[in-house]
């Protein structure tokens, strides 16, 4: 295990030198027999800007008994290398973060606490059995990988004649609401038709002009005000028939 671990190092350094400042999202298989695990799919994102940090990948069929590695480091400073605390998919967090994040999948979680702003960082997800080993080397920067939860609390109601109200509640794991707010997209559909309205910056807005015995579907993504990473995924889907006459 030694012998391996020190030939991630070497690889990561080798890697750094020869990409410089360039990114780097590079997958790499070690094998020590013909029998290596397959390379971990890694995803990461910031779920609370800029204290909540996660990776996931799925949680491998494999025969062998299999563990995981997962550390990471500034990428100019691999001497710092540490390890991100590792939550399994059977455990009671990791069904916690998973129904946060709309994840249906078994999932491996690795938690990266206190990230720097502005920083590069390299993580190395290793799944290692008596096979051999494979994998992920991933560079990032927390500022390109943000992305809130879903709005949660999605309201809609009839709201004065072929108006509705629309409303919701933020992401209840955006914990830095106050330093750094949202920005909200709107996204309603009908019959084959579809309208995104935004960005916002309130939890509620109304529609107005709508047509009366018609169905609607709304749904709403959360992002950072500056516009730092992506939308979240769309909050569960709400369906409302305006009515046809005032409420």
């Amino acid at each position: 295990m030694a012998a391996m671990s020190s030939s991630v190092c070497v690889t990561i350094t080798v890697l750094m030198c020869v990409l410089g400042s360039q990114a780097l999202d590079l997958l790499r298989a070690t094998a020590t027999s013909g029998n290596a695990p397959s390379i971990p799919t890694v995803h990461c994102w910031c779920s609370s800007y800029p204290n909540v940090t996660l990776c996931t990948w799925p949680k491998a069929s494999h025969s062998p008994p299999m563990h995981y590695i997962a550390t990471y480091s500034e990428r100019h400073r691999e001497e710092s290398t540490q390890h991100c605390h590792l939550i399994p998919p059977d455990s009671s967090s990791s069904a916690s973060i998973s129904a946060s994040s709309s994840a249906s999948e078994q999932l491996w979680h690795c938690h990266l606490p206190n990230l720097k702003l502005l920083t590069d960082y390299i993580i190395n997800i290793t799944a290692v059995h008596s096979g051999g080993s494979s994998s992920h080397l991933m560079s990032f920067m927390v500022e390109d990988i943000v992305k809130p939860d879903p709005p949660v609390d999605v309201r809609v109601s009839p709201h004065n004649i072929r108006n509705l109200l629309v409303q919701w509640s933020p992401p209840p794991t955006w914990t830095n609401l106050d330093i750094f707010p949202l920005k909200y997209h709107i996204h309603y559909q009908w019959e084959n038709r579809s309208t995104d309205l935004g960005p916002i910056e309130d939890t509620k807005i109304e529609l107005k002009g709508l047509t009366p015995g018609r169905t609607y579907l709304f749904q709403v993504c959360a992002k950072e005000l500056l516009g730092l990473g992506e939308c979240s995924d769309w909050s569960l889907p709400v369906n409302i028939t305006v009515p046809r006459t005032k409420p």
